[in-house]
């Protein structure tokens, strides 16, 4: 398998690399209007406004659904030391932050994808309802260095306690923080 360093499919810029830790945020189709998309796109580094607009809880928010949270949560622990490292994980109500190292020979495309396909089908299925689950697309960052990574963790790991979902951040169920304290 060769890594495709950085690349795109017609939308977001992705960079895939083994061993290249990464910061993923995936989130549910109707997340966000399309036009909230269509203005932050105009925005040169959109992220952080991304992540605030998502934080408002728009849309369906299945995964504030318990099942549907542990499905999504079992599914990023599943393969944490065969196809990655997984070092840290948020599941919000309508979306997720990650971060993993994958390891050679999976591409950063690949396991995103798997965890996608295989829990909207999940998903949907507990829900009693079809069609597009997830967004098509999906963000990355690689990690630069030990601070990045550690202000990433934070980051996400602290994202349930500034949307207001909960007092603590260690009392957050779908997150990596409790495994941590």
């Amino acid at each position: 398998m060769t890594h495709k360093g950085w690349h795109s499919r017609g939308y977001l810029p992705h960079f895939d690399s083994a061993e290249t830790i990464q910061f993923v945020t995936f989130r549910l189709a109707d997340s966000l209007p399309r036009a909230v998309v269509e203005a932050l796109a105009k925005l040169p580094d959109n992220l952080a406004e991304t992540d605030s607009r998502l934080d408002t809880g728009y849309g369906a928010c299945w995964l504030k659904e318990p099942a549907v949270a542990g499905l999504v949560q079992e599914a990023l622990v599943h393969f944490d030391g065969q196809r990655y490292r997984l070092l840290a994980w948020c599941i919000m109500p309508n979306h997720v932050h990650v971060v993993i190292e994958p390891m050679a020979g999976h591409s950063l495309g690949g396991i995103v994808h798997s965890w996608k396909s295989f829990t909207a089908k999940e998903a949907n299925g507990l829900l009693g309802r079809d069609g597009p689950f997830w967004h098509k697309d999906y963000f990355d960052r690689y990690i630069r260095d030990e601070g990045h990574l550690a202000r990433t963790i934070e980051y996400i790991e602290d994202n349930p306690l500034k949307a207001g979902l909960v007092s603590s951040s260690a009392s957050w169920r779908w997150s990596s923080r409790r495994f941590r304290i």
